[in-house]
């Protein structure tokens, strides 16, 4: 690639609203692009990228896998799936994993779980309750589930067999559900991460999980975005000591490898049999070595106290430095997945923070996200908000 501004690419189809640089090597929490500018990462590819770039152990169990097997189909057993499995299964309380690809497919995987689990027990038609503002992926199915009318529109018919509710209050839930036998499961992020960084909070979480064990329904976190460590704990619906009966996972699981995984507990995990459901790519040894170094060295680095003890001083600074002024809502999340809430829409802050060599990400419109790799320091993390706190002050001066 020749060292200029990047242009849009004739010959690649135009779904992305793209910043004008090209990125070419990263190392810790810093990228180059093809001119050799540098940046600061707070977006982590979407919270993917959970070591950072070119990490000292990650890189070389990468390349030894390589020279070994990076794919073989799962007509055959692979052992780093059992090893990965175990691990999961370990770290969450749960009973078994089904791998694939990513978030959108561990997503699917889930629904299709909740469907067959309504039909196993003589419900033609189940239903799932799924919540306003919420993101599940853009297949039509975790379109269908998804809580934003700009995905749903150009895409009908959708799906149907979906119940929206508010998040956070159980009694609306419950209205929403009554006398209603088809219900089956709830779907859910415990910290949304499309809708602008919106935290369940703990007591709701627990009657949630008490609600569902009273109807017999599954609960299915998705936990695509905010687990993984990103909130200082494994996943972050552990923070109100509860356990999912399906747990949808992938971004930082593979930290930048493609993978995703649904991890099922004793009422979901025999739901799905031979014939079932499947995939060709889902599961294969390169990305399950990844997935099992990438938990290894989140063990070894501390990387879980190190999201919390950072993100607390990363919120902390935030909150300094912009809570006050008029024009900033609310500054939330838990850990490093953080959102600040102007009010008004702020989507020239993506370009305008690259300029500055900054790469954050504006999601709901008016919500900066910061969801930067787990190896991020203090000292990175001041660096994050002086760069950004004048590029806010100027966006709501204008």
């Amino acid at each position: 690639m020749t060292a200029t501004t990047p242009a849009a690419s004739p010959h690649v189809m135009n779904t992305y609203g793209r910043v004008p640089i090209a990125l070419a090597r990263g190392q810790g929490c810093r990228v180059w692009d093809v001119n050799g500018k540098e940046y600061l990462d707070g977006l982590g590819g979407i919270a993917v990228n959970t070591l950072g770039h070119n990490h000292a152990k990650l890189v070389p169990a990468l390349q030894d896998q390589i020279t070994k097997l990076i794919h073989t189909s799962n007509y055959y057993h692979v052992p780093l799936q059992e090893q990965l499995a175990a691990k999961l299964v370990e770290l969450s309380g749960m009973q078994n994993v089904f791998f694939c690809n990513s978030g959108l497919e561990a997503n699917e995987a889930a629904l299709k779980i909740a469907r067959k689990y309504g039909v196993d027990k003589g419900i033609a038609k189940p239903e799932i309750v799924v919540y306003e503002k919420a993101f599940h992926g853009r297949s039509i199915a975790t379109m269908s589930a998804t809580g934003n009318p700009k995905i749903h529109s150009g895409f009908g018919p959708l799906v149907e067999g979906f119940i929206r509710v508010p998040m956070n209050d159980i009694e609306a839930i419950k209205k929403a559900t009554q006398d209603n036998p088809n219900v089956v499961a709830v779907f859910f992020e415990t910290i949304q991460g499309e809708g602008g960084i919106n935290p369940m909070r703990v007591e709701y979480l627990q009657q949630l999980r008490q609600l569902c064990d009273e109807r017999g329904w599954l609960m299915m976190i998705d936990e695509v975005q905010c687990g993984v460590g990103r909130t200082g704990k494994w996943f972050a619906h552990q923070w109100a000591g509860i356990v999912p009966d399906v747990m949808p996972l992938a971004k930082g699981l593979g930290s930048g490898v493609p993978i995703g995984a649904v991890v099922a507990g004793p009422k979901a995990a025999n739901v799905l049999q031979p014939g079932n459901h499947g995939t060709t790519f889902g599961g294969n040894p390169l990305a399950m070595r990844a997935g099992v170094e990438t938990l290894r060295i989140m063990e070894e680095e501390g990387l879980l106290q190190n999201a919390a003890k950072v993100g607390d001083h990363l919120r902390a600074a935030l909150q300094r430095e912009l809570g006050s002024l008029p024009g900033v809502k609310e500054i939330r999340g838990q850990g490093l997945m953080l959102g600040v809430e102007l009010n008004k829409p702020c989507g020239a802050l993506i370009g305008r923070a690259a300029e500055a060599g900054l790469l954050l990400s504006v999601t709901a419109d008016s919500v900066i996200r910061l969801v930067p790799p787990l190896i991020l320091t203090t000292a990175e993390a001041d660096e994050i908000v002086a760069k950004l706190t004048p590029l806010v002050k100027a966006i709501l001066a204008e």
